[in-house]
């Protein structure tokens, strides 16, 4: 049963698999191939079917050597159980990543069932790609305040003297901003590193949403920006939330700071019960919409922006905000769009579901 959506949960088939999965019963003769193995290899799967695995994946080292022959599965080593993944070349030369696993009927027993997993290295080279990206900008964003602070700090040390104390003070403040510049980008790395690996905590306790928007509110107002330029809308009544308080501060922190720096006009926010349909019919949770009246995301842009890097605008910041949004908002179950508010700026909804306290992770 599919808790979220009340309806029996349907078991997943090899096709769904995003990855080639190519299975050979004891005799070495194909016993599945699906629909990611026939896109991969380009071999029709009425074709692999019940043919020899060797003549199906005329697989070849990087040297040219054939892979089955150097492996020998069914006829070498007898307490081998798998083949890490391994770069190897299908017919015409395509790179594809290998592994395989070997199912015997006992520990020392023959090959009853080989399992062949292949991906698609174009999605590697991607995530490769992903990686460079991320480290180049990380550099590039942690050069400034650390050149900016080593700076600072070397002329104090050695004209202090110099300095009245009203200098220095402007001086340490601006190194303290910049440090705190440098924590927050490391803090941000942590949470991809998290985000992606699927180990990003959440840890619930009742949250009450629209005193947490009050309260980003207020920090804006007591750093100088007018109050009327907010506009906090609350439609009881709301159902109790569980939720992780720190993430959610995360969640308002990035949209409002997003609403101030990159809109115009006011910033309104909204807090209201969501429809349970938001939820798969989960019984409803909370909706919180923040809108502007700035120039809004243009259209062919609305499916960038919860990407890595993506920057509405020159002003400023890392582009892994939003990304990083995303993934906490996902991690409690919820869900987040963006789109055009009625003003013409951008408008951002997240939903969060009903949590429990059983439901606690």
């Amino acid at each position: 049963m599919d808790h979220s959506t009340g309806a029996p949960r349907l078991p997943l088939g090899p096709d769904d698999l995003p990855d080639g999965l190519v299975t050979a019963d004891a005799n070495g003769r194909v016993t599945c191939f699906n629909a990611a193995a026939v896109r991969i290899t380009t071999v029709p799967a009425r074709q692999a079917l019940g043919a020899p695995l060797t003549e199906v994946l005329p697989l070849v080292d990087l040297d040219g050597r054939p892979w089955w022959q150097l492996t020998d599965p069914y006829g070498g080593l007898a307490t081998r159980t798998r083949q890490p993944e391994r770069n190897l070349l299908l017919p015409g030369g395509r790179e594809v990543l290998v592994s395989a696993r070997y199912v015997r009927t006992a520990p020392t027993g023959p090959v009853h069932r080989l399992v062949v997993c292949l991906r698609d290295t174009d999605a590697r080279r991607r995530t490769e790609r992903s990686h460079a990206e991320l480290i180049a900008t990380v550099a590039h964003e942690l050069r400034s305040p650390l050149t900016s602070v080593r700076g600072f700090t070397a002329t104090l040390l050695a004209k202090w003297d110099r300095f009245t104390d009203e200098q220095k003070r402007l001086v340490l403040e601006t190194v303290d901003a910049d440090a705190a510049r440098v924590t927050r980008l490391i803090a941000e790395l942590l949470d991809i590193s998290r985000i992606d690996s699927g180990r990003l905590e959440v840890r619930r306790q009742p949250v009450d949403l629209a005193t947490a928007v009050g309260r980003h509110i207020q920090a804006h107002v007591a750093d100088g920006r007018p109050a009327e330029r907010f506009l906090l809308r609350v439609r009881p009544p709301l159902p109790e939330l569980w939720a992780d308080p720190d993430k959610i501060d995360q969640i308002l922190a990035n949209l409002l700071e997003n609403a101030v720096r990159h809109g115009e006009g006011t910033v309104t926010i909204e807090v209201a019960p969501a429809a349970g349909e938001e939820h798969g019919g989960s019984g409803g949770g909370t909706a919180v919409t923040v809108s502007d009246e700035g120039p809004g995301i243009p259209e062919e842009s609305m499916n960038r922006v919860f990407t890595r890097f993506w920057r509405g605008s020159k002003r400023g910041g890392t582009g892994l905000g939003l990304y990083i949004v995303k993934g906490i908002v996902e991690a409690h179950g919820g869900t987040i769009t963006v789109g055009r508010a009625p003003g013409g700026g951008a408008r951002f909804r997240f939903t969060l579901p009903v949590a429990a306290p059983a439901y606690l992770d």
